[in-house]
């Protein structure tokens, strides 16, 4: 009944629950009441979908409706055209941006990142070859709907992660899919350390764990 319930009506989830670390039950109450005020009847999506390009652009018609689960998106789009950058990419499908977006050089080194689980860059394309591989996202999307923490190298899903803790103990254990380099294992545990500092501060130790690679 809740999750039919949640389905209809807008809810929020009520803190402390839902917050880093806290194991209790969900408590949800309405938007409404949470926000103290009315909704508004839907109006157009305008304002939805540039703030989707500005997080997630250039992106196509596609990825733009597989994110937010709405039909008919081109229409929007269209309509929106003369306020937007259109490129195409390597399959020829168009792609549509907010024209003052940052769009750094290709040839621009990507630093290693930890993406969480059910990370939105993993979400908010149709398309997600574009950092993620076939072979990845059978290893990353599991039969039972979850989205595994992964690590980005030179800007592609080249493994996945998890902070195991025992005895007061914190282990960010990184399981890459391929052998890393010295340099790369250097910089992972660069930003685990930082990774380890937020997500577990209240460790009294921390440790960083590379598995065997494949």
């Amino acid at each position: 009944m809740s999750m039919g319930f949640s389905s209809l009506e807008p809810t929020v989830v009520v803190p402390p629950c839902g917050t880093w670390g806290h194991g209790e039950r969900m408590a949800y109450t309405t938007a409404e009441s949470w926000l103290g005020q009315r909704f508004e009847p839907a109006g157009p999506p305008d304002a939805l979908v540039m703030r989707y390009l500005a997080a997630f652009g250039p992106a196509s018609v596609r990825d733009l409706q597989a994110w937010s689960g709405l039909p008919r998106m081109g229409a929007v789009l269209e309509r929106l055209r003369p306020a937007l950058r259109t490129f195409r990419d390597e399959h020829g499908a168009e792609l549509f941006d907010v024209p003052g977006a940052r769009r750094p050089d290709p040839d621009a080194p990507a630093p290693v990142r930890f993406l969480s689980e059910f990370d939105s860059v993993l979400l908010a394309h149709a398309d997600r070859t574009r950092i993620l591989s076939e072979a990845a996202r059978r290893r990353v999307f599991t039969v039972n709907g979850i989205v595994r923490a992964t690590i980005l190298v030179e800007g592609f899903v080249q493994g996945t992660w998890r902070i195991e803790r025992q005895r007061g103990t914190a282990t960010l254990c990184i399981d890459p899919f391929t052998r890393l380099s010295r340099e790369t294992r250097g910089a992972l545990t660069d930003e685990g350390a930082r990774l380890l500092g937020f997500a577990a501060e209240d460790a009294r130790r921390t440790d960083i764990r590379f598995g065997r690679a494949g």
